[in-house]
C-alpha cells in the first residue's frame, strides 16, 4: 500500500492528512494556523503537523515520496515563490524553501481550490472523470479546473480564477477592482446583497420574517428558504441569482468543455432549489448544448476532505 502526505493550509487551521492509494484519509491532524504570526512560525507548524500525522498513521517520513500543500495562493513557476496569501498577509514568500528546512521531502504547492478540485476528481463527485470544472460559492467565488487529469494552472501559476471573469459589463464593483465579476453576483456575499435590495423593495416579503426584520441577519438561506414557502419576491431573487451562476459556469464550460461541473460551498446545501434549475439554465448558456449537451452540475461530496486528499495526491498530477 502506498501512502501520500498532504496539508490543507487555511486561515484558521492547518489540516494535515495521510491518504492511502484508495484515496481514503487514514490519519488526520489539525492545529490552529495563528495567521497573525510570522511566515516562518506558520511554516514550522506546517512541517510539525505533517510529522505528527505521519506518526499517527504509524509511518516514517521515508514512507512518503512528497509533501503536497494546498495554499490560498499559487506558486509562481519562474520565481518559485508563493505569490499572495491574503489570509496570512503573505506576498512572494519562499514557502517550498522554508518547508524544506524542516522536512526532508520534495514539496509540491498548489492553490487550495485546485487541490479541492483534484480531490473531488479523484475520490468525490467527479471520480472517474478527466476533465472537471469545480466552482465554490462562498464568501467569494473560487474554483479549479482539471484538464486531462492534470490541474490547469496556466503559464504563471495563476491560471484559474473563475470568480473574476466578468459576466456583467460595467456592473457591480468587485473586491479585485474590476466591475461585473462573477464573484460580485454569484457568491454568497452577492446573494446576500441581492436579497437585501429585494427586501427593501418588498416590505411585505416573508424574507423579513425569516431574518427577524433585521437586515444585518440576512444570509445565504434567506431568499431560498422564503422561496420554498411561496414568496414571489424571494423566488425572483433565487431565479436571478441562479441565472448569474449559470452565465458564469456556462461561459467557462463553453471554453473548457468539462465533462462535469462540481459546485461547492455553503449554498450547495440548497441542492434541490439550486442544482435542478441551474442545470436547466445551463442548457441556455453553454454553446452547443442542444446538439452536444451541457455538463451536469452536481454538488461536491467531500467537504473539507477534498483539500487534504487533493494536496496529498498532487504528485499524481506529475505522473
Amino acid at each position: 500500500m502506498k501512502y501520500y502526505l498532504g496539508i490543507d493550509l487555511g486561515g484558521t487551521n492547518i489540516a494535515a492528512g495521510v491518504v492511502d492509494e484508495n484515496y481514503n484519509i487514514v490519519a488526520r491532524h489539525s492545529i490552529p494556523t495563528g495567521a497573525h504570526r510570522s511566515f516562518e512560525e506558520i511554516v514550522a507548524d506546517m512541517a510539525r503537523a505533517a510529522k505528527e500525522v505521519a506518526e499517527k498513521a504509524g509511518l516514517p517520513l521515508s514512507a512518503f515520496t512528497s509533501l503536497g500543500v494546498g495554499s490560498p495562493s499559487c506558486i509562481n513557476p519562474k520565481t518559485g515563490l508563493l505569490t499572495f496569501a491574503n489570509n496570512m498577509g503573505w506576498r512572494n514568500v519562499p514557502i517550498i524553501e522554508e518547508l524544506k528546512k524542516h522536512i526532508d521531502l520534495p514539496v509540491l504547492v498548489y492553490n487550495d481550490a485546485d487541490c479541492a478540485a483534484l480531490g473531488e476528481a479523484l475520490a468525490g463527485a467527479a471520480k472517474g472523470y478527466q476533465n472537471v470544472l469545480m466552482i465554490t460559492l462562498g464568501t467569494g467565488v473560487g474554483g479549479g479546473m482539471i484538464l486531462d487529469g492534470r490541474i490547469f494552472k496556466g503559464a504563471d501559476g495563476a491560471g484559474f480564477e473563475p470568480g473574476h471573469t466578468v459576466i456583467v459589463y460595467d456592473g457591480v464593483m468587485c473586491t479585485c477592482g474590476k466591475k461585473g465579476c462573477l464573484e460580485s453576483y454569484g457568491s454568497a456575499t452577492g446573494l446576500i446583497n441581492q436579497t437585501k435590495v429585494a427586501m427593501q423593495a418588498h416590505p411585505q416579503s416573508l424574507m423579513h420574517e425569516f431574518c427577524g426584520h433585521d437586515l444585518s441577519k440576512v444570509d445565504g438561506r434567506t431568499a431560498f428558504e422564503s422561496a420554498k414557502q411561496g414568496d414571489k419576491a424571494a423566488q425572483d431573487v433565487v431565479d436571478q441569482y441562479i441565472s448569474y451562476v449559470a452565465v458564469g459556469i456556462g461561459n467557462l464550460s463553453t471554453v473548457l468543455r468539462p465533462e462535469i461541473v462540481i459546485v461547492g460551498g455553503g449554498i450547495c446545501n440548497q441542492k434541490e432549489c439550486l442544482l435542478d434549475p441551474l442545470n436547466e439554465k445551463l442548457q441556455d448558456y453553454v454553446f452547443g448544448a442542444s446538439d452536444i449537451g451541457a455538463p451536469e452540475a452536481v454538488a461536491a461530496t467531500l467537504g473539507n476532505d477534498a483539500g487534504i486528499i487533493g494536496a496529498a495526491l498532487l504528485e499524481k498530477c506529475m505522473e
